[in-house]
């Protein structure tokens, strides 16, 4: 039979458990509460935004960009801006809960047409000129896009509710996005964003989007 472990024996543990391991706790805690809150990175899984992000790409997130909510909660505590058309977002699939990355390509208010992959707004087209591969401008953001697979599903005379943003992939032929989906509520987008900075094959990389 075992003799019983003398009851002095275990203060050292309690003494190692107050001093190290609780501060190292609440250490994880504050991290995890601010990477929820304030930053986070995505790791994109398709080519669905080809070529603007590359499958295996890890894509920095603002996630205070439009709003800062409470950590582990969807409660906004302090709203900032709204999603403009051109800014990458991440959120959740409305179909399945997949988080996808997608492009806010119009907003409330604005008439969308999608002919052969093209952004028509307001019967205007976003396409810049005198460019040898498919862009789209929206103000100072570029889009450089893929229709090596054709444009995807085509969208004629949608005019998009206040608080409803349209998103699109930039891969417009193989991107199962806002005009198969539906419009998206500005507010269950998780952050904007930032940059690329990891790629497959270069490792270490500093892209804006």
């Amino acid at each position: 039979m075992n003799p019983r472990p003398e009851r002095g024996n275990t203060r050292p543990v309690l003494r190692w458990l107050r001093a190290e391991a609780l501060p190292l706790l609440v250490m994880l805690l504050l991290l995890t509460a601010a990477r929820s809150s304030f930053a986070n990175h995505y790791h994109v899984p398709s080519g669905s935004m080809q070529p603007t992000l590359m499958p295996g790409d890890r894509v920095v997130v603002d996630m205070t960009a439009y709003g800062l909510r409470l950590p582990f909660t969807d409660i906004d505590v302090v709203e900032r801006a709204t999603p403009r058309p051109g800014e990458v977002v991440v959120f959740d699939s409305p179909v399945d809960g997949t988080r996808l990355i997608k492009r806010v390509v119009a907003v409330g208010g604005d008439r969308v047409d999608v002919i052969d992959g093209r952004l028509w707004i307001d019967g205007e087209r976003s396409q810049l000129h005198r460019r040898a591969e498919p862009t789209e401008a929206f103000g100072e953001r570029i889009a450089h896009l893929d229709l090596s697979d054709g444009g995807g599903r085509d969208v004629h005379g949608l005019v998009v509710p206040e608080g409803q943003v349209l998103v699109m992939g930039d891969h417009r032929g193989a991107s199962f996005d806002g005009r198969y989906f539906g419009l998206v509520p500005q507010s269950e987008f998780y952050g904007r964003a930032v940059a690329v900075y990891w790629r497959s094959g270069e490792a270490f990389v500093w892209q804006p989007l």
